[in-house]
């Protein structure tokens, strides 16, 4: 493991180098001096949904749909009737 020697400015920020810029960490303490560093990805929460087992079993099915059956051009007036035979079944 590389080790290097940082000192944590006036302000409390310690500089990670430019190539770590812009990236999103957590910062865990698990006992006083000590500090764990990890890059990290955050779902924002109106998002959450997308990962769960229902959704991405229900998404994976979509696009197995959309890869079997590829797009064709669709009139206005046969479109109007599929959007009036869909909202009849609801």
């Amino acid at each position: 493991m590389q080790q290097e020697i940082k000192t944590v400015g006036a302000s409390g920020q310690i500089s990670l180098g430019k190539q770590h810029a812009g990236k999103t960490v957590l910062v865990e303490q698990p006992e006083a001096g000590v500090w764990i560093v990890r890059t990290a990805q955050v779902i924002p929460d109106n998002e959450r949904w997308l990962h769960t087992p229902k959704a991405k079993k229900e998404l994976d099915a979509a696009l197995a749909w959309a890869n079997s059956h590829p797009a064709q051009e669709t009139s206005e007036a046969d479109f109007a009737k599929f959007v009036r035979r869909t909202l009849k079944g609801k």
